[in-house]
């Protein structure tokens, strides 16, 4: 697995210690494991795993600003522990609102001792943002307007924003966002060896 990851690294012009990437294929071991008992994704194959999940989650680290996150809806941590692994002077807040997973990354916290993730079982719109967020991460939210509305207050204002991981560019969706939040930036996301395109749109309340 050492070698696919060097590979998808390479090809992706990402430049990692090896403490690092030891720790990403930690998680994935761990992740591959517990899967089998808590079926935390629908990804079975440790190989697709670093692809659609590690991958998928550190193209984006390049884009975020500011030193404290959330990452809403985690699931299994997805994708703020493999970018708290690749940003460990960031603080990364992993909020789910189902045990199984919590659990899932209150373990993985312990065995990878990562220093830098608080995970928290909660619903969203409880949860308090004190202090508010320098981002507010998402790739499980069905719409960016379920994002602004459940998530509107945990971004820092002004200077927060929200990062939302897509597929296709959701054109109906950015065509028809509320008042209260402005268009950042939109970037295309390249990821080796995955399939479909994938992009990140960035919003920033208004």
């Amino acid at each position: 697995m050492h070698n696919t990851l060097d590979n998808l690294l390479n090809a992706a012009g990402i430049v990692i210690s090896d403490k690092q990437k030891n720790l990403l294929i930690q998680y994935v071991d761990m992740l591959n494991k517990w899967n089998k008992a808590y079926n935390l994704t629908s990804v079975r194959d440790p190989q697709q795993m670093l692809i659609r999940h590690i991958m998928d989650s550190i193209v984006v680290e390049s884009h975020l600003s500011g030193q404290r996150f959330i990452d809403v809806g985690t699931g299994p941590g997805l994708p703020g522990i493999p970018l708290a692994i690749v940003r460990p002077e960031s603080h990364f807040t992993l909020l789910d609102s189902l045990g199984k997973r919590v659990r899932f990354l209150r373990q993985v916290q312990h065995e990878l001792q990562l220093e830098n993730i608080t995970p928290v079982q909660s619903r969203v719109e409880a949860f308090p943002a004190e202090p508010p967020f320098d981002g507010v991460i998402s790739r499980a939210f069905a719409s960016l307007q379920d994002m602004i509305s459940w998530c509107g207050h945990l971004p820092a204002r002004p200077t927060g924003r929200f990062y939302a991981l897509k597929g296709v560019l959701p054109e109906d969706e950015l065509s028809s966002l509320p008042q209260d939040v402005l268009l950042d930036q939109v970037v295309r996301l390249s990821v080796p060896d995955l399939e479909g395109e994938r992009h990140l749109v960035v919003l920033k309340p208004n």
